[in-house]
């Protein structure tokens, strides 16, 4: 009789950064750990897990110490305070060291053994690949909401993904190092990424109900989102240099008032018309002082982007990386 011999996965070279932000998460934690040591035994991953702490109130810090006592290769960063989802990615991306970047939600919904699944598609040659969580186990006044923000994100955008808000996706380092995550703009990572010239995939997910706690989604969450809609496409296109948008509109503006005032003017120097009684002669001065107040904004605004583009949004209380 034939022996079976157990196939060994075959070891990936690359070392896969695993950056997890949480807030008030204490209960899940020790069993998201072990199902990506599960993941990672099996298939043979050279990794390194960065647990982000986003000013938890629940002991999750001390759930995360201890899991490092046991794996060095859990890594640890914690905010003084609540700086909300971006700046935990961001600071996560900043201190990953991997070839490539999985992020995941600490609630055990996202689910580590698609990991493989994530890294699949993205050796097919894309840059950034997210989850698409097809079937969902969240409350209905959190689905409806979230597919209408998907389809309307994918129609103003292009993009043709189907769910922007899935934690779980797999980045490049190139694009992690590259794209700035700053305010409520996590959900549109995507969205940068493909401005920025990035391949954008996609690759269906499991989704898993919500065993502990509850979930932090709320309909001021749902408007807000589209509020970040309208600052992400104007930030990618605009935030480094704000005076090519405030000061082509402020240029037109003045054009016409100037011209407008201009033309009246040489009436009254040509046929002595009196312009304190002409409305357009009003129109055109106020034109001119509004272009010119769009100019000084511009202005501003390239004054302000150079003075903030090297300050942190965030404060780390403890850090533990190597």
């Amino acid at each position: 009789m034939p022996v079976r011999t157990r196939k060994i996965a075959k070891s990936d070279k690359r070392l896969i950064s695993i950056v997890i932000p949480l807030y008030n998460e204490v209960e899940s934690l020790p069993e998201l750990y072990s199902k990506i040591k599960e993941v990672v035994r099996a298939n043979r991953y050279n990794y390194e897990i960065i647990f982000v702490d986003d000013g938890s109130t629940d002991g999750s810090l001390e759930i995360l110490k201890q899991l490092r006592q046991n794996d060095k290769n859990v890594k640890i960063i914690s905010f003084r305070r609540n700086y909300g989802k971006s700046a935990a990615l961001a600071v996560g991306f900043e201190h990953a060291k991997g070839d490539v970047i999985i992020t995941m939600d600490a609630d055990l919904q996202d689910d580590p053994h698609e990991i493989p699944n994530l890294l699949q598609k993205l050796d097919e040659g894309f840059d950034l690949v997210s989850g698409w969580k097809k079937k969902r186990y969240d409350p209905i006044t959190k689905t409806i909401p979230s597919r209408i923000f998907n389809f309307v994100v994918s129609t103003l955008t292009g993009i043709k993904i189907h769910d922007f808000n899935c934690g779980l996706k797999a980045y490049r380092k190139t694009v992690a190092k590259d794209i700035k995550v700053y305010g409520e703009l996590h959900r549109y990572l995507p969205v940068i990424a493909h401005w920025a010239g990035y391949k954008i995939g996609e690759v269906v997910v499991q989704h898993h109900p919500r065993k502990y706690g509850k979930t932090k989604f709320g309909v001021s969450r749902f408007l807000k989102g589209f509020l970040d809609l309208l600052t992400v496409m104007f930030t990618t296109r605009y935030f480094k240099r704000p005076l090519h948008l405030f000061g082509t509109l402020g240029l037109l503006i003045f054009i016409l008032g100037f011209g407008i005032t201009f033309y009246l003017s040489l009436l009254k120097i040509i046929e002595n018309i009196s312009l304190s009684n002409r409305p357009l002669f009003i129109l055109g001065v106020m034109l001119t002082i509004v272009g010119i107040q769009f100019i000084s904004i511009g202005l501003l605004g390239e004054m302000i982007t150079k003075a903030y583009q090297h300050l942190e949004t965030y404060s780390i209380k403890e850090i533990y990386l190597d």
